[in-house]
């Protein structure tokens, strides 16, 4: 199937009956339909690759309820300082050897401070000298910050919502939803691409999961990338307990998302090396078109590169370049 997808058919008024609607379809009628979709705005076997560096480990002072690095919670994540420039470098151009095409760069911030600027700076040049796309997430930023990052040469810029605004408070409470949604309104008045999703497994209801997609599809722009985490679940942390996420309805949240945001690359994130291929699959033919190489997802397991590539390669996807 050919054709693209025009520009009155990128909704920004979706309402949350109606997403509550495409998650109650038929299994085989919601993935056809995203599938449609899909073929309409990306060439459908092909998947884009980032590879997630920690660029500075633990200490955060947010109290999100999922995350092994918050000073909150008690894992065994220690506070380290922020990497050097040059060992930056150095994984940066592994990971252009490997074939990445997008270097993300994490770190455990509630926000970044201006001494920390000038080190973020060089770290964004550098990786944009070896020739590498940059992103980064370093937690909330000032109207400032933004414009600073851009000069710099930041392409991407990742701010998750982690759930509906009614859940929320659920999960973290050291900063609101409003706060999450004035950094994006920063990043997309810079001219930084957003990357911006959430996270399946926390607790939340079917509802929030129409919520939170409803949010990102009626945002000003749409975010370019769309991570879809499902939990993973860290001894230490408040949600370490919560019950197991369904595959079947991880996948249909991929589904729904290619729907309501069709032109953005849907990427499948944490929760991969629990996974099987056949989730993958499906997940792949529902929509989503990005993945994360690597070992590691900042502190959690992630699927091996080698096992990755036998998986592209059994299901036939080639990685865009």
């Amino acid at each position: 199937m050919s054709g693209k997808t025009t520009d009155a058919q990128v909704r920004y008024d979706w309402q949350i009956e109606e997403v509550l609607d495409l998650f109650n379809l038929p299994f085989n009628d919601l993935l056809f339909r995203s599938h449609l979709v899909l073929r309409e705005n990306f060439t459908p076997n092909q998947i884009q690759v980032s590879t997630l560096l920690n660029i500075k480990e633990g200490g955060c002072s947010e109290n999100c309820g999922y995350c092994s690095q918050s000073a909150h919670n008690n894992s065994d994540v220690k506070a380290k300082p922020l990497m050097t420039v040059d060992d930056v470098k150095t994984a940066a151009q592994r990971a252009k050897d490997a074939g990445m095409t997008r270097l993300c760069m994490g770190a455990s911030w509630r926000n970044p401070k201006e001494r920390d600027m000038p080190e973020i700076i060089s770290i964004i040049k550098e990786v944009k000298k070896i020739g590498l796309q940059a992103c980064m997430t370093l937690g909330m930023l000032t109207e400032e910050q933004a414009q600073t990052l851009k000069e710099a040469g930041l392409d991407y810029y990742n701010h998750n919502l982690d759930t509906s605004r009614e859940y929320y408070s659920k999960v973290v409470t050291t900063r609101t939803f409003d706060d999450r949604l004035e950094t994006l309104k920063y990043i997309r008045d810079a001219g930084i691409s957003v990357c911006c999703g959430g996270i399946v497994g926390l607790g939340e209801d079917l509802f929030d999961r129409a919520s939170m997609l409803c949010t990102l599809a009626n945002l000003p722009k749409h975010p370019d990338s769309v991570p879809v985490n499902m939990l993973v679940k860290l001894d230490g942390t408040p949600l370490s307990e919560v019950a197991d996420v369904d595959h079947i309805d991880f996948v249909k949240m991929i589904a729904v998302a290619r729907i309501v945001l069709p032109k953005s690359y849907v990427r499948l994130s944490a929760g991969r090396a629990e996974m099987s291929e056949t989730t993958q699959a499906l997940c792949f033919f529902a929509g989503a078109n990005s993945i994360f190489y690597g070992d590691k997802l900042l502190t959690t397991d992630n699927a091996s590169q080698r096992d990755d590539e036998q998986m592209l390669a059994k299901l036939g996807l080639s990685i865009e370049r």
